[in-house]
Parts: structure tokens; sequence; C-alpha cells
């Protein structure tokens, strides 16, 4: 953990007067030379932060490694001076394949002396098992950081433990209220933690969201929807060489289900269904009594989940064998984040700041296809939402790729302490 040292803290006041000044009188066409130094001394405590981090392995079900993670974020959180809890679920929104225990979430908030609601999100959690850190441990190459979800989502963690860490050294307090959650649940839907993530974010001004912004740092403000939808037959077993004609073929039921349902996507409204899980039969020998399929589905607008849960009952209602029974669940996993006026303009001020560094921000309003708990946060809000707000990085979810990429550490310091300074003071309306 990075610790203030005596001399930032002395002129720590003097930097925040002198970029308040700056930003009365003038557009920056330059980087603030004292933030972007201080981002630059940063690194380095960033990088050590997320080894820590990379170093505790977090799956989702993974609660005892959970909890040792939400311990440590906790505790650096305790020391830059927010007032800290680690909270469990109470309110679990139970899907299909929600575990018994869903882990903690961190949440921290820091008063100021302004009126600005700020809320950062990441998440500690990854989709890996146990044990697989041997394979993925934390190293430098090049310039390149890699590690067990160091890219999903432990370098947005680092990211925002220190931001934090850089408007403290800067002595800069002029937010209303700057808060903290890092749940435990994001990979499996947040289950747990999507009805404090709205709560939360109701009253904000802004919600920046530090999921990785893929290799070329793009913001995003919108995101997919996600649904599942489960399909079961029931039939008849029977002897399959004997007596076929005495049994009730689930198999061949849930094959003509999903043939009949294959069609149901329409990309050009960026409304997906694909079925990618099934399961018949427990014997050769044997007419199969029961089957089941699970399909994934992707949509930009909540109206078109509902949509889709229509066409697919009325589906069902065409059986291929009348003697079977065939039921269909479907949930919304994740809502959908639409893109509004506030967080692309939010988005706009952001490549301006990109632009004081030489660099260009892209910023992307059509989703592409994932879905993250940004759209939990936008539910209610009354202000932007902004994800991707984390480090360039790749290779998510593999088994030894996952990577982020050190020369956009600085960058994305500077970018979101700008972000969240310049909000703060009126300079970004």
């Amino acid at each position: 953990m990075s610790r203030l040292p005596l001399a930032t803290s002395l002129v720590g006041p003097l930097i925040a007067s002198l970029w308040l000044a700056c930003a009365a009188t003038t557009a920056q066409a330059e980087p603030i030379a004292d933030i972007h130094t201080l981002a630059q001394k940063e690194q380095q405590p960033l990088l050590d932060t997320l080894r820590d981090l990379v170093n505790i392995e977090s799956g989702s079900k993974d609660i005892e490694g959970l909890n040792q993670i939400a311990e440590r974020v906790a505790g650096q959180l305790r020391q830059l001076g927010g007032t800290v809890e680690i909270l469990q679920p109470t309110d679990i929104y139970r899907l299909d394949d929600t575990p018994e225990k869903v882990g903690p979430a961190v949440h921290a908030v820091f008063k100021g002396t302004g009126s600005k609601k700020i809320m950062l999100i990441a998440h500690m959690d990854t989709v890996y098992l146990k044990g697989m850190l041997k394979d993925q441990p934390f190293r430098i190459d090049g310039d390149k950081a890699y590690g067990l979800g160091i890219a999903d989502d432990k370098q947005g963690v680092a990211l925002i433990l220190h931001t934090v860490a850089l408007l403290q050294k800067l002595n800069f307090k002029d937010y209303g209220t700057l808060t903290v959650l890092t749940n435990g649940d994001e990979e499996i839907s947040s289950p747990g933690w999507r009805s404090t993530i709205t709560r939360f974010a109701a009253d904000q001004d802004v919600v920046f969201s530090f999921e990785g912004g893929g290799t070329d740092g793009t913001l995003r403000l919108a995101t997919s929807g996600i649904g599942s939808a489960y399909l079961t037959v029931h039939g008849k077993s029977s002897h399959a060489g004997a007596r076929p004609e005495g049994g009730v073929n689930a198999l061949y039921e849930l094959s003509h289900q999903v043939l009949q349902m294959k069609d149901l996507s329409k990309p050009e409204q960026g409304l997906k269904l694909n079925w990618t899980v099934s399961k018949s039969g427990t014997n050769r020998n044997v007419i199969p009594a029961d089957a089941t399929a699970q399909a994934d589905a992707r949509a930009l607008k909540v109206a078109d989940f509902d949509e889709l849960e229509k066409a697919l009952q009325d589906k069902i209602k065409n059986r291929l064998l009348p003697d079977s029974k065939v039921d269909l669940k479907f949930e919304v996993r994740r809502p959908p984040l639409e893109a509004n006026e506030a967080s692309r303009h939010m988005a706009a001020y952001g490549k301006t700041i990109y632009q004081e560094l030489g660099m260009s921000l892209k910023v992307d309003e059509k989703a592409t296809g994932g879905g993250t708990d940004a759209a939990f946060a936008a539910l209610k809000t009354r202000g932007a939402v902004v994800e991707g707000m984390g480090l360039s990085g790749f290779g998510a979810h593999s088994n030894d790729a996952e990577y982020v990429q050190l020369n956009s550490i600085v960058p994305r310091l500077y970018l979101a302490t700008r972000m969240i300074m310049d909000l703060s003071t009126g300079k970004l309306k």
C-alpha cells in the first residue's frame, strides 16, 4: 500500500489552488503539469496494489477469497480516509445459476466540501477457479502486466483506489460525496448487489464504471442487456429397441422446439437469441423422458426482451409430440445500458482531457454484446453513466493471456482525476 509522503501533503493545497486558478481562467491545451506528474508517480503504487489483488484468488463462488480481497480493498480505502464498510448480501435476486452464498461488497464514502455526487464502481470477483493462480501469476513483461483476473476487473479496483489516492495527494475535496462500490458477484450477473448498485446510483451526478477499455481504451455509453431462456421437455421413457412406440421422445420434442425458435434473432435491432446448451437421455437404449436446453439472449432495449419472451411462449404451444410437456422460463440477467445526453456530454469532455495528453479517446455509443453492472447503475440514476474507464488490456476469461497495458495507467489516472475535479468545480457542466 502506498503512503502519503510528507512533502506531497504539504504541496497538495498549493497544487489544488493552482489548478482551480487555471480552470477558472482558461481551457487547458496541455495537461495540468502537477496532476500529470502525480499521476506518473502513482503508476508504481498502482502496480503494487494490482500485484496484491491478483495474488488473491477471488472467483465468484470462492467466498473465502472474496472475503480476503474485500478486507484488502477496505483497508486501503480506510487508509485513504473513507468511511468504509464491508457489506454482506441480504437482497439476493436468485437466477438459475446463483450459488447458495454470494460474496461481499465494499462500500466507501468520502465526504467533501462541494455538492456533486460521484460514484466509482468495479468488481472484485473473477471467472476463475481456485488453484488457477499458479498458471497466471502476476508478472510484468515489456509493456504489459499479466495476471489472473488482471483485466477483468482487478485493474478497475486498483485504478479506483489510486484515483482516490491521487485526489488525496492533491488535497482535492471539492466534491460533495465520492462513493466507491466494489462487488463480488459481477461475473455471475450480480444477484447479490444489483439492487444495491441501483439504489446507491440513484442520486448520483455521475457513475464511472471501471471495466477495462479494451485494447484501444474505448469509453462505452451502451451495453447489451443479457437474458437467458431455459427450455424443459418432459416425455416418457421406454425401451428403445423392444418398445420405442411406448415412449414419448423428449429429445425429438426438444429438437423440434429449438429448430422452430432458431430464427427469433433480429440483428438489425440488436436482438440476438442463440441456443447454446442442451442435454437429454440417460442410456443409449432408452427413449429419453427428459430434455433441456439453454439459450443466450442479447438486446439493446428492455422492450425487446419482453417481445422475445412472448414469442418464445407462443412457440412452445406448437408441439411435435402432443403427449409431451414443454415449459419455458425466461430471465433478464442484466438490463441494457442505453446512451443518453448526459453520458454523451461526459464522454465528450473526456475527449478534451485526452487531447491535453496528445491522445485521442474513442467513445462507443453502440452496444457490442457484453453487459456490465453499469446497466444496474443506470436504471434509476439522474446523471450520466460511463463504462470502460479502466485500463486498456486484453484476454479476459482466458487461461494464460490476460493482461493490461502499462502505458494506459497514467492517462487513465489523469482522465478519472480530471473528470472528478472538473465536475466538482463546475468546469464540466
